[in-house]
């Protein structure tokens, strides 16, 4: 699948399909596309990850788009302000919270919603009880809020990050909560009670907003 991400503010992108390619969309990402595209929506993972993708926020089914002859294409976008970055799963699976995932293609994509290992990350630390997990042989594009801030953490590496701040991270990343401390902090550092706390090895993803945060700053206007 050749691909190009467009623009500056709110990126898309320009997927070029060979003869019978096939990609899994974000529910609502098709923006524009030729008429040899077919779309769809389904299921990955049958009844139970139905449930488990309703939960998570996603929608229960994704849209899968399929080329049905040569020099097809679809725009796709995720309707909001930010960037768009590419995951190669050559790397490794990458879990995606909530909003981050835009599209996956490849020989053997596997797309499951799984459940935060850690109850007080589930509860607290503000992705979810459940992310999105990518795998398999091809292609990830995320979608990050603002701009995206990649880093690679090291085996035993720590990195703090602020709730709704975190986008995607390599599945060997351990993904925890951890207290802000004083109660100072809790009641004037505007980050809440809890940060996020990851653990390397593997990399991590961060966007520069906050999810919502332009919903939230335009409502309040």
């Amino acid at each position: 699948m050749d691909y190009v991400i467009e623009g500056e503010i709110a990126q898309w992108v320009r997927l070029a399909f060979a003869p019978g390619e096939a990609a899994w969309l974000s529910k609502g990402a098709l923006m524009a596309y030729s008429e040899g595209v077919q779309w769809r929506p389904r299921v990955p993972g049958g009844l139970g990850s139905a449930v488990r993708r309703s939960l998570a926020g996603e929608g229960i089914a994704l849209t899968y788009a399929e080329a049905q002859g040569a020099g097809q294409f679809a725009l796709i976008t995720a309707n909001a302000p930010g960037h768009v970055a590419v995951w190669n799963l050559a790397d490794g699976p990458v879990i995606a919270t909530r909003g981050s995932f835009l599209a996956a293609w490849g020989d053997e994509v596997d797309i499951s919603v799984i459940i935060a290992r850690r109850a007080g990350a589930a509860l607290f630390g503000g992705a979810g009880l459940f992310l999105q997990r990518i795998a398999g042989q091809g292609t990830v594009l995320l979608h990050g809020s603002g701009d995206f801030d990649r880093r690679e953490l090291a085996q035993g590496e720590h990195l703090m990050v602020s709730t709704g701040n975190l986008a995607a991270f390599a599945d060997s990343v351990d993904y925890d909560i951890q207290s802000v401390g004083s109660l100072q902090r809790m009641v004037f550092g505007g980050e809440g009670i809890f940060m996020t706390r990851l653990s390397g090895p593997g990399t991590v993803m961060l966007q520069s907003l906050k999810h919502g945060a332009l919903r939230a700053s335009s409502s309040g206007e």
